[in-house]
């Protein structure tokens, strides 16, 4: 078939229903037109590259005209072993690629915060910029995710965590790329380092109050939070094997973590709650949720202690003749028990370093480092000295006698 020269003959060629084959365009060696079965006709460059062999380069041009130019710029790039046509730009990151390539380098398997980190940035960082090119996110949009967290969520404490996890995030990806500055600067922050402190602690007519109402699983957890002062996860997992017969208390360290009291010995006040819990189809856990796992769901379940804590204040209000409509409760959160704990222990003249050990605080400094003492009997003196406390608020009729043996500690047994 005789070469052709113009858009119309290319526009012409018959299709061949049997195979698909080429015809030479004119005045123009290495540039063909290919015409399938099915009537497809392109534009195709061929040259051989350094090592003879022969490459096929389909154009992406329509006219005659502009595939010759295409052609002649494919057919050298081939010939000077390069590929036909000069590859696109790398698209750019997507800010859900970079923040999986920090989690999978940076965090999985090294943080016992990971599980946290990619919470938040699933809950409230992907929604808005998961598929956004991770180096044009600005200042101002920081800005604008932190406003909805703080407006939407009502949670500035939980905007400066997701700020923190931000910002490293981005100091991260800044060392791995040249031109790359974090949009993330001083002053961002929602809340003043002072207000992250917290000071709250539970008043003795708060504990009396909020008592009685812990008589189910997660209210059993409660009050173990407050007769040991360990930390909420710590109790939440704590394991039938984890306590030996004669009330002593194994933490486990996980890796990475800072610091616990690792064993303890309870008092007999927090033994009487473990015993109320009843194991439930072989689940190891004393505070045992569904399945075989613990306890969880805290927000929700802390949720509803407090609605049945101010029914409770407005129905004693109501009965002393006072407005129920003005009761309020002040807003508390399950970690100032461990704080309330720490301060009973003060009352009742606990050494202060016994009380830090005692709540698995790490002691700094050459003290820590040199003294190597377990302080078992100090801990078990400690935590019964804080039971009693917590005994004489629960009964300050009668605030001498402190039980010995008690399988329900809401009933008094002298």
């Amino acid at each position: 078939m005789k070469a052709v020269n113009t858009d119309t003959q290319v526009e012409e060629l018959p299709v061949k229903k049997t195979k698909r084959y080429a015809v030479a365009v004119k005045n123009q060696p290495g540039l063909y037109v290919r015409v399938t079965p099915k009537g497809v006709k392109s534009f195709v460059a061929v040259a051989r590259d350094p090592h003879g062999k022969q490459v096929w380069a389909t154009l992406n041009e329509t006219k005659i005209d502009g595939a010759r130019d295409a052609a002649r710029e494919a057919m050298k790039r081939i010939r000077d072993g390069l590929p036909a046509f000069e590859p696109p730009a790398p698209k750019p990151d997507a800010f859900k690629a970079v923040a999986e390539n920090y989690l999978k380098r940076e965090v999985r398997g090294k943080l016992r915060s990971a599980d946290e980190i990619e919470r938040c940035l699933k809950v409230y960082v992907y929604p808005s910029w998961e598929k956004r090119v991770f180096e044009e996110i600005r200042r101002s949009d920081v800005a604008k995710l932190l406003d909805d967290i703080e407006d939407n969520h009502k949670a500035p404490r939980q905007a400066d965590l997701v700020l923190a996890i931000l910002r490293k995030l981005c100091n991260w990806h800044a060392a791995r790329v040249d031109d790359y500055v974090s949009p993330i600067v001083k002053g961002m922050a929602r809340q003043k380092p002072s207000e992250h402190a917290r000071e709250r602690i539970l008043s003795d007519d708060e504990i009396r109050a909020v008592w009685p109402l812990l008589n189910d699983t997660f209210g059993a957890a409660v009050k173990l939070m407050l007769l040991s002062g360990q930390r909420r996860a710590k109790v939440a997992s704590m394991k039938r094997a984890d306590v030996a017969l004669d009330g002593t208390w194994t933490i486990p360290t996980e890796d990475r973590e800072k610091g616990n009291a690792e064993k303890i010995k309870l008092p007999e006040l927090a033994l009487a709650v473990l015993r109320d819990q009843k194991e439930v189809d072989k689940n190891p856990y004393y505070f045992g949720g569904r399945g075989e796992g613990h306890i969880n769901g805290f927000s929700r379940c802390k949720d509803a202690l407090d609605e049945k804590l101010l029914a409770a204040l407005k129905a004693e209000a109501e009965k002393r003749g006072e407005e129920p409509e003005r009761v309020t409760i002040e807003d508390w959160v399950l970690h100032d028990l461990r704080r309330t704990a720490r301060s009973l222990m003060s009352r009742a003249r606990v050494p202060r370093e016994v009380a830090e050990i005692t709540l698995g605080h790490v002691i700094k400094g050459v003290e820590g480092t040199y003294d190597r003492h377990d302080y078992a009997q100090e801990k078990a003196d400690a935590l019964k000295l804080l039971a009693d406390q917590v005994w004489k608020i629960l009964n300050p009729q009668d605030a001498t006698l402190v039980p010995t043996v008690n399988s329900n500690p809401d009933i008094v047994m002298v």
